[in-house]
């Protein structure tokens, strides 16, 4: 028997769960292989074999993240079409084409240079081998702008209009649909998170290494460009996110209400609650550690500025408060520490003790996780800060919902989760096998012909006997 409150929860908490595990793998490949690149670009110019051995390092890394990828990325359209059904008739006019530009343009330029890049080295020249590696770091590129403009498109959504079946359809300019007001700070957000992402996971494998030899010169060269990245990229993704603070204020000032924890609204200078327990019941943070005034200077850079509080919206209308408070203290407390490595590693280079210095070893080593766990907490932030939508004032999520079972939804809930934890958490433990050894001269790389997955083929059995003078007498 369908009940709505329970089906629909299974099916929020599975689609969280799949989009969260996928989404931990195009953090690593955006700025994965754009790292790859500037591996390879820098073993052309220079000629220095450490680069290389770093590329054939880190590429079979690259290969089986992108691999998980795309295998954990497809149950996303299995379950558009069977728990959000409702959701893919109404916006599947304005959401279909966009999916299949990012299909059409990013994943067949990286699916079409990957194996050039993976296995060609050897069989084409070094330039066309490079082109290969930049198509790839650039197909990345592409693959999030496309995603991330579909669900920019769902968090602020213009240019679209209803048509007699009430599905969202294109007003007349698909450029307003992709580029909606909150797409362009979401872009450079995200994509700078995803190059911290892997800046910190290449740091704290190279200091994992160093740690252990510290005359190895590829764990320094690895540990010294992760440092430079965090250094410059940590400060910057500060001004990113107030820059997407305030356009997120402006366009869904419900969601910045639930990150600051204003259940009030504040006429004269909104303070910043740093930490304390909200509480929707009696509509305030318990314990609140907050410093007055500073929430209004930072969103609108005028410390007496007035901001609004949920008690000026529905209570329907409002999102889970405790999710979303804690979920972005996890982000920008995160944040904050990234830049504090990245500043300390400064400190350390101009005394000579970037390399010899244990204690920033162990630092960046345990930081090395905190671009992944920042990236959910952010994604976590946002879409559970949209809720009750779907899309943004015009379709709830329990008018999205599929008409399915409850028990049905739980099954497919717990197959995933099972399949997911085997298949996926066996891989992610042979990935952090590879980054336990630490990178050495003359890496191997991949083979120069892929591996087939079905074995040796009876034509390849064959063949050699068909060849033969004996076998042609035979015959």
């Amino acid at each position: 028997m369908f009940v709505l409150p329970e089906a629909l929860l299974l099916a929020r908490l599975q689609f969280a769960f799949t989009v969260s595990f996928h989404f931990l793998f195009p953090a690593i490949t955006i700025g994965l292989a754009s790292y790859l690149a500037v591996l390879e670009g820098l073993w052309l110019k220079t000629g220095r074999e450490a680069y290389l051995d770093l590329f054939r390092y880190w590429v079979k890394i690259f290969a089986l993240v992108f691999s998980m990828g795309v295998v954990s990325g497809i149950v996303m359209s299995y379950q558009f079409g069977t728990n959000w059904a409702v959701f893919s008739d109404k916006a599947g006019p304005i959401i279909g084409p966009l999916m299949a530009y990012e299909v059409l343009t990013a994943f067949f330029l990286e699916a079409g240079f990957l194996g050039v890049m993976l296995f060609g080295m050897q069989r084409v020249g070094k330039r066309l081998h490079f082109t290969a590696t930049l198509m790839v770091a650039l197909g990345t590129f592409v693959s999030a702008f496309w995603i991330l403009s579909v669900n920019s498109w769902m968090q602020t959504p213009t240019g679209y209009a209803l048509n007699a079946n009430g599905q969202f359809i294109s007003a007349g300019s698909w450029l307003a649909i992709i580029f909606n007001p909150s797409f362009p700070y979401r872009l450079m957000h995200t994509v700078s998170a995803a190059y911290l992402t892997t800046a910190f996971l290449v740091g704290g494998v190279g200091a994992w290494h160093l740690l252990k030899d510290r005359e190895n010169p590829r764990s320094r060269i690895m540990f010294s460009m992760a440092m430079w990245m965090a250094a410059i990229f940590a400060p910057m993704q500060v001004v990113l996110g107030d820059m997407h603070g305030i356009n997120t204020l402006e366009h869904q000032p419900v969601k910045v209400m639930a990150m600051e924890g204003h259940y009030q609204s504040h006429a004269n200078g909104a303070p910043l609650i740093l930490f304390g327990i909200p509480n929707s019941a009696r509509n305030r943070v318990d314990y609140a550690i907050e410093i007055p005034k500073l929430s209004s200077l930072i969103l609108k850079h005028d410390i007496n500025a007035p901001l609004a509080g949920l008690d000026t919206i529905p209570k329907e209308n409002q999102p889970p408060v405790g999710i979303v408070f804690w979920s972005f203290r996890i982000m920008v407390g995160l944040g904050f520490l990234m830049a504090g490595l990245g500043l300390l590693s400064l400190y350390a280079r101009a005394r000579g003790k970037l390399y010899h210095w244990t204690g920033l070893h162990r630092f960046a080593l345990l930081m090395a996780p905190s671009g992944l766990i920042a990236v959910l907490a952010g994604w976590v932030t946002t879409e559970v800060g949209r809720q009750p939508w779907t899309i943004t004032g015009l379709l709830r999520t329990v008018d999205s919902a599929s008409p399915l079972a409850a028990p049905a939804v739980a099954a497919s809930l717990v197959a995933f989760v099972l399949v997911y934890f085997a298949v996926f958490g066996a891989g992610i433990v042979y990935i952090l096998k590879l980054m336990a050894k630490p990178p050495g001269a003359h890496e191997p790389e991949p083979p120069h012909i892929p591996v087939r997955t079905a074995g040796i083929t009876p034509a390849a059995a064959i063949m050699p006997a068909i060849a033969s003078p004996q076998g042609s007498h035979q015959s």
